[in-house]
């Protein structure tokens, strides 16, 4: 299926591995343009060269925090006026909400909400000009289905899905659409760092809770990144105009509700 997106530049945040990395993949291997982001220089530019040479399209890059004024701005220079934007950064750690003061909180906001809101910000409004823009935000089935020693990313992300709620209805008449992906369980270092706690209190090894988890699901595992890429890459394709504030999740059935 081609989704009509060859020849369009995205950006694509905390890009290094995990789903960002599995998303500029998907978008590359559609023959679109990417700039990636993420902290470490050393392993974005080793994303950044596989990419290069699976697919041929132009990679750039750009190093630094995409929470932080800077590291947004650095994105930006490498790629002004992005067709598509792929919001996505670390969530907090997990703990109790006893324990979390304001910096806690205002480092989850700036992270999981604000970020996001001000790279929409920075980018639709030439979206809107050139008549074509799909903004993704990786977000959390968390939103969905709140985790309680996951609260401060509970908040942030519910926070920035209610903001997209509202501005998605605006910008869709651009042919703008803005639209949330709620990852639960994939294979990624984030899940394995998460899962710990629970090991450690359940004095299993992380290998074992790991198995528990994926026996537990209903797709009886954990998903695949470039299942969740290919989910990105769609909703970004040239035909899925008509689809904006949506929040699809993706989590192999986990979510028990009907709606």
């Amino acid at each position: 299926m081609d989704l009509g997106i060859a020849g369009r530049r995205a950006i694509v945040c905390a890009a290094s591995k995990g789903l960002g990395r599995a998303c500029a993949f998907a978008l590359a291997r559609e023959g679109v343009h990417v700039t990636l982001t993420a902290r470490s220089a050393d392993a974005l530019e080793a994303t950044a060269e596989e990419i290069r040479k699976a697919t041929g399209v132009t990679v750039t890059t750009a190093a630094g925090d995409i929470t932080t004024e800077e590291g947004r701005a650095a994105a930006l220079a490498a790629c002004p006026e992005p067709d598509i934007l792929v919001n996505n950064a670390g969530g907090p750690p997990p703990g109790d909400f006893h324990d979390w003061d304001r910096d806690d909180w205002i480092r989850a906001l700036d992270a999981n909400m604000l970020a996001p809101i001000f790279l929409i910000k920075a980018t639709v409004d030439g979206m809107i000009d050139r008549r074509f823009g799909r903004i993704v935000n990786i977000t959390s089935a968390a939103v969905r289905a709140p985790i309680p020693i996951l609260g401060l990313s509970n908040g942030a992300r519910s926070g920035l899905t209610g903001f997209v709620a509202g501005l998605s209805r605006q910008t869709v008449k651009h042919n703008v659409t803005i639209n949330n992906l709620l990852p639960g369980p994939f294979e990624t270092d984030r899940l394995r760092k998460t899962m710990e706690g629970g090991a450690k209190a359940a004095g299993r090894s992380i290998d074992e809770e790991m198995e528990l988890r994926r026996k537990g699901n209903p797709a009886g595992r954990f998903g695949d990144p470039e299942e969740f890429g290919a989910a990105c890459a769609f909703l970004c394709a040239a035909s899925s105009g008509f689809m904006t504030g949506q929040n699809i999740l993706l989590d192999g059935g986990a979510y028990p509700g009907t709606m």
